[in-house]
């Protein structure tokens, strides 16, 4: 039986979202004085007036852009070694650490940047699907290829991912209403399952 199984990142495999923990990691001064600037996004992304794929690229813009990709990738490994395993929740790291890994195919599916979550995919042996950063010459351009990887955006990124390759049964598991989309497609959707 050929299963497929969908995972989400920040919150459904960890306790905390990635995204604030590695940006305040690769730079916390900077992190400090531009969270206080973004105040004012994050409370209309609250109140929905503001887009999310807009306050996110200006936020983790204003700290890594014009980085280059070699100290991104580089604080990315940091950034998982200091942190792997404790901010993955045990009960998914059991999980995840008895599937058939010949019958099943696992996807990590992130609105979280491939740049920090990439090492996470790798250690768990799952195929990456997430927000994609933008490089050009080396450096990071602030911007994403593509869409945030976020609620019908999953779906249609997965869809990619997995091409016509046919599944006996789809298992997806998330937490928030962005995963809604992927929850509802599968066979079997899971919600806040590892909580």
């Amino acid at each position: 039986m050929k299963k497929l199984y969908c995972f989400d990142f920040d919150g459904t495999l960890t306790y905390k979202d990635t995204m604030f923990m590695y940006l305040k990691f690769y730079d916390s001064t900077k992190y400090r004085i531009q969270f206080l600037k973004h105040v004012p996004l994050f409370i209309l992304l609250k109140l929905k007036l503001a887009e999310t794929e807009k306050v996110k690229k200006s936020f983790i813009g204003s700290i890594l852009k014009g980085q280059t990709q070699e100290k991104i990738e580089m604080k990315s490994k940091q950034f998982f070694e200091h942190h792997y395993p404790q901010i993955v929740r045990e009960n998914a790291l059991d999980f995840i650490k008895n599937i058939d890994r010949n019958n099943i195919q696992s996807l990590l599916v992130t609105a979280s940047l491939d740049i920090w979550v990439k090492p996470f995919a790798e250690e768990l042996k799952m195929q990456l699907v997430s927000t994609r950063a933008e490089f050009k010459n080396g450096v990071f351009t602030g911007n994403f290829i593509g869409k945030n990887c976020n609620g019908k955006e999953k779906l249609v990124r997965i869809k990619e991912e997995i091409n016509d390759s046919r599944y006996d049964k789809i298992i997806a598991f998330g937490d928030t209403s962005g995963d809604r989309p992927m929850l509802k497609w599968a066979n079997e959707g899971h919600y806040q399952f590892f909580h």
